[in-house]
């Protein structure tokens, strides 16, 4: 199965907070990266990468990565045309 990485959003923006950054544009500016990286990893439309996971237990320690961040497990998605069966000579979509 393959796993992915996911920000605690509600604990993320909790520590942002007690650690005195008002903005995302604050936040975004100690963490080295674009304001609107930080916006979008927030509201979902981004998954977390490595700089931004690196930069923000570095901008936001001395938490750890399970304080902010978790392994979840993803479904693999299927892709038309190469994600198929082959039955009694027909292709059928695997879903």
């Amino acid at each position: 199965m393959a796993h992915t990485v996911r920000l605690r959003r509600r604990e993320f923006a909790n520590a942002a907070k007690l650690a005195g950054f008002r903005s995302d544009y604050a936040l975004a500016k100690a963490m080295g990266v674009n304001r609107s990286t930080v916006a979008r990893v927030l509201g979902g439309g981004l998954r977390p990468g490595p700089m931004f996971i690196g930069s923000a237990l570095n901008a936001l320690a001395p938490l750890e990565f399970g304080d902010l961040f978790e392994v979840v497990r993803v479904d693999p998605v299927p892709v038309p045309g190469v994600d198929q069966k082959v039955t009694a000579g027909r292709q059928r979509s695997a879903w």
